[in-house]
């Protein structure tokens, strides 16, 4: 059977066997797979760190009849600081368990690997507000979905102006006037505007190279919930991990 050499992030672990994990696994070519990894369990295992969950590393594999099967790994990231602090492990996981559920086997999940892999780092490495964080990423991970707002003019009538209210109903910004006929469309301040702006149309690297505060951080928070809510048609909540 042919090797693979695959760049991935354990998405999940679970104990197969006395020694064994079954793993599930994002990639960027291949989207989210199943992955055995023999004796990964045993405290001498090569596997030990690379089959960890957020470890994100160089796979060394071969795919079986139903599964893949892990012969080496190089771990690359395995984010250390989200198993330190409990409220950046809670985040994570909430994270995971979106990009678990939006993605699939053999699709290409490049943008959301990537996405994932930043939104990993900035709560890992930096102390930005972590619901900041969580908002960006789902106005993000929608875009990348299909789900992209019209933030360049009203999606009623085109005016470029006054644009005002951020409409979850009609997907994108609305000017003051058309506002008033619908009740799903939310008031944003300019900064909380601009940070919706630049969330959807910055670079990847630079993504989380921004900061918003009070009022306009609500907004922002706000938006960004309702909107990916009403989209995936699933409401995600925060759960305690313990």
């Amino acid at each position: 059977m042919a090797n693979l050499k695959v760049n991935g992030i354990i998405l999940s672990e679970h104990n197969l066997g006395d020694f064994d994990k079954m793993l599930t696994m994002l990639t960027p070519g291949i989207g989210k797979i199943s992955c055995v990894a023999k004796g990964a369990r045993r405290p001498k295992s090569a596997l030990l760190a690379g089959t960890q969950m957020f470890c994100f590393g160089e796979y060394l594999m071969y795919k079986g009849t139903s599964t893949y099967h892990i012969n080496s790994v190089e771990p690359i990231e395995i984010f250390y600081n989200l198993r330190t602090d409990l409220d950046k492990l809670k985040y994570a996981v909430h994270i995971n368990k979106i990009v678990q559920d939006v993605t699939h086997e053999n699709q290409n999940c490049y943008n959301i690997l990537q996405l994932l892999l930043n939104t990993l780092y900035t709560i890992s490495e930096t102390d930005k507000d972590l619901d900041f964080v969580l908002s960006v990423f789902k106005l993000r991970l929608l875009c990348i979905l299909g789900f992209t707002p019209n933030i360049r003019e009203c999606v009623n009538c085109k005016e470029k102006d006054n644009l005002e209210y951020f409409s979850i109903k009609d997907n994108g910004f609305k000017c003051s006037t058309c506002s008033k006929q619908d009740t799903s469309a939310l008031n944003m301040s300019k900064s909380t505007k601009t940070a919706i702006v630049y969330t959807i149309t910055s670079p990847a690297k630079k993504l989380y190279s921004f900061n918003i505060k009070d009022e306009a951080l609500e907004e922002f928070k706000l938006i960004a919930k309702i909107y990916f809510n009403q989209k995936l048609e699933k409401e995600y909540k925060l759960e305690e991990l313990f």
